[in-house]
């Protein structure tokens, strides 16, 4: 009995520190995402996925970062390393929780990013399934601006598929999907709505106004994303291009 007693008090002890040591990672992860540190941060997260390989936001924080990291790399092949990571985390995010709007947008990124720097049969065969995922988003979760953002960059990026990729997609799916630069800038202007200080959602807005012919409103969203601190560490390079695209307007 005493023995039995020592043991359950001993598992109770491990839980209570585990549970302890996931909580201080998950502040120190978050410490380095604000400090624009998400090398360390995903390192800090896949160190939690190690103690609990179902903590969802880890997970989902795994597959974020990678695909962020990734578009940093400077060859294709280290970026699609990255990205089939965090394929990979939203996949093992979804299986916890199929219905976390978190997982489905991590989905949509990692396929998205995916489809950049693929061409011809892999970049059209994400193209369905980037908008499945980020509706799934919105479904669970309809004040999900990083969804409304997915569909906003989805319709801009559909509408300006070449000729041998539309032909690839009906080929595929028997139409075109329905997709506008009007429908991207209503879906980037709900997530600006729902998250004003989105750096990235900005600089795309501001790039579609332009496409769109309309440079007045381009410049608003550039000025808007310039006065703003940086919250990711892709934040600067953002700023540098709105920059670029400001002296071209004016």
């Amino acid at each position: 009995m005493k023995t039995y007693t020592l043991l359950i008090s001993f598992l109770l002890l491990t839980t209570l520190v585990t549970a302890q040591s996931v909580t201080e990672l998950l502040a120190k992860a978050d410490l380095f995402e604000k400090q624009l540190k998400e090398e360390d941060a995903y390192s800090t997260y896949k160190d939690i996925i190690k103690i609990e390989p179902k903590n969802l936001k880890a997970l989902t924080m795994c597959s974020e970062l990678a695909s962020r990291i990734g578009k940093r790399q400077d060859n294709k092949t280290k970026s699609m390393d990255f990205y089939t990571a965090a394929k990979i985390y939203a996949q093992r995010a979804l299986d916890v929780d199929s219905t976390n709007a978190e997982a489905n947008c991590a989905m949509a990124i990692a396929m998205g990013r995916m489809a950049m720097v693929s061409s011809g049969k892999e970049k059209v065969a994400n193209v369905k399934e980037i908008k499945r995922y980020a509706d799934i988003a919105l479904k669970y979760d309809p004040g999900s601006f990083k969804a409304w953002h997915i569909l906003g960059k989805w319709n801009y990026e559909v509408s300006n598929l070449n000729g041998l990729e539309k032909a690839a997609i009906k080929l595929l799916y028997g139409a075109m999907p329905a997709a506008s630069i009007d429908d991207a800038i209503k879906y980037y202007e709900k997530a600006k709505t729902l998250e004003p200080t989105f750096i990235l959602n900005l600089y795309e807005l501001a790039k579609t106004y332009h496409k769109n012919g309309q440079d007045d409103k381009a410049i608003e969203n550039i000025n808007k994303l310039l006065k703003l601190p940086n919250r990711q560490a892709e934040d600067p390079s953002y700023k540098a291009e709105a920059k670029k695209m400001l002296t071209d307007l004016q």
